[in-house]
C-alpha cells in the first residue's frame, strides 16, 4: 500500500502541476486577450471622438456658410430698400416739376415762374440734406485735391487769390462728411 500511496501522491502532484500549468496558460491567454482588447477599445474611443469632432466641424462650417449667405442677402435687401426710400422722397419733387411745367405753358408772369423754380429747388435741396447730402463752399477757398478737381487755371483777380478757387464750374457735394462729388473749379495763378 505504500507503493500505491506513493503512486497516488505522484499522480496528484502531476494533476496539480497540470492544473497549475493550465491555470497559468489561461491566465496568460486572458492577459493577452485583455491587452489585445485595450488597443481595440482605445481605437474605438478615438474613432468615436473623431466622429464627434468631425460632426461638430461640419455643423459649424454649415452654420457659418448659412450665416454668410444670410448676411449677403440682408445687405442686398438693405441696399435695395435704401434706394427706394430716397426715390420715394424724390417723387414729390418730380410732381412739383410736372406742375411747374404745366403752369409754365400758360404763364404770363415771369416772376411767378422764377419763384416756382426756386421753391422746387429749395424743396429738392432740403430733401437731399435730410438724407445727408451737403453742398461744398469752394469759391475763395484754397485749392484742395481732396475736395476739388481743377479744370483750368486763370490769372488771379488779386494777389491774395493765387492758388485759390476763383470760379466753380460744377458744385461739389458731401454725403455724411465724405466727398460724394468733387467740385470742378478754376484756380487763380
Amino acid at each position: 500500500m505504500s507503493n500505491n500511496k506513493v503512486e497516488e501522491e505522484k499522480v496528484n502532484e502531476e494533476v496539480q502541476d497540470t492544473t497549475a500549468q493550465e491555470n497559468t496558460a489561461e491566465s496568460n491567454t486572458e492577459t493577452t486577450e485583455a491587452s489585445a482588447d485595450e488597443p481595440v477599445n482605445e481605437l474605438a474611443e478615438a474613432k468615436k471622438k473623431y466622429d464627434e469632432l468631425n460632426d461638430k466641424y461640419v455643423r459649424l462650417f454649415s452654420d457659418f456658410d448659412n450665416f454668410r449667405r444670410r448676411n449677403a442677402q440682408e445687405k442686398l435687401t438693405l441696399i435695395e430698400n435704401a434706394g427706394s426710400d430716397i426715390a420715394k422722397e424724390m417723387l414729390a419733387v418730380l410732381d412739383d416739376f410736372d406742375r411747374a411745367i404745366e403752369t409754365n405753358e400758360t404763364a404770363t408772369d415771369i416772376d411767378g415762374v422764377k419763384e416756382g423754380f426756386k421753391l422746387i429747388h429749395s424743396k429738392l435741396f432740403k430733401t437731399l440734406e435730410n438724407k445727408g447730402v451737403k453742398a461744398m463752399n469752394s469759391k475763395g477757398t484754397a485749392f484742395d485735391t481732396d475736395l476739388h478737381e481743377a479744370i483750368t487755371h486763370m490769372p488771379a483777380p488779386s494777389e491774395d487769390m493765387k492758388g485759390k478757387v476763383v470760379e466753380v464750374a460744377e458744385k461739389g457735394y458731401f454725403f455724411r462728411d465724405k466727398v460724394l462729388r468733387f467740385a470742378k473749379v478754376v484756380i487763380g495763378q
